[in-house]
């Protein structure tokens, strides 16, 4: 990945989009010329006073080995369904207890320090909260990438993660939405406007097209449905509209 320091010249919009999806959206990196390697030092260096300041010393965490292992399980985890009991699982698989009360404390303060976002489901058809089981996002997926990596290898997750802080951005309240067996990556609503989305990496065969598709058109009501991806050309089909991600990204209103 060429970048604006090597070349001099400003990227084209496909090229920023590949820079934006492994380093993430952080201002300074966009307003200084910074190398790829300078780039996930500088956010290796914001994780590490996230964890260290504001969240360790702010909220008094002895064990700080035990707060990164819990965090960097979220960061893998990025956009997968997740419960209390699947982290205990894995701590115990790490040799490293910890309760469950712990474990909310820990995502608590995640939250306060606005690393980790996590994403209540709702059933679309019964209208009610389903309370258990939440996904995980975060803040900034270039934080992933400086201390986890893979970004570009778990794509869907990273797009995934970037739709639903776009979706924040523009004010939305977003749950993850479940129609009978299948799930609806967000639902999403303003202002008594609502909206659905399922994010995907690319519509490669038809059984991804029905996967995608599938759940929106079970939704009972009309209110806008998207499916973004990567893909140049429009799948779109009964009233569903299916958009490149950038030019999601792009868009002022989706209602």
């Amino acid at each position: 990945m060429e970048s604006y320091a090597q070349t001099g010249n400003p990227p084209d919009e496909a090229e920023a989009f590949a820079r934006y999806l492994v380093l993430g959206g952080m201002p300074f990196l966009y307003s200084h010329v910074l190398d790829e390697t300078s780039a996930k030092q500088y956010l290796s260096d914001i994780f590490n006073s996230i964890i260290l300041k504001d969240i360790a010393q702010r909220n008094k965490v002895r064990d700080i080995e035990r707060l990164e292992r819990l965090i960097l399980f979220f960061i893998a985890n990025v956009g997968n369904t997740l419960s209390a009991a699947s982290i205990v699982r894995y701590l115990k698989n790490e040799k490293r207890g910890l309760s469950t009360e712990t474990i909310y404390n820990y995502i608590s303060y995640c939250k306060e320090a606005c690393l980790l976002h996590l994403v209540p489901r709702e059933d679309l058809i019964g209208k009610k909260a389903l309370s258990f089981q939440e996904k995980v996002y975060l803040s900034d997926h270039g934080l992933r990438e400086a201390v986890y990596g893979n970004n570009q290898r778990d794509i869907s997750q990273i797009l995934e993660n970037i739709v639903y802080m776009e979706l924040l951005r523009h004010g939305y309240d977003v749950h993850v939405g479940k129609v009978g067996s299948a799930e609806v990556d967000f639902a999403a609503e303003k202002s008594g406007e609502k909206l659905y989305i399922q994010v995907a990496y690319l519509l490669a065969d038809e059984r991804i097209v029905e996967r995608e598709f599938s759940p929106l058109e079970a939704i009972p009501d009309n209110y806008p449905k998207y499916v973004v991806s990567m893909d140049e050309l429009d799948r779109g089909r009964n009233g569903i509209r299916h958009m490149n991600i950038r030019r999601f990204l792009l868009e002022q209103s989706w209602v």
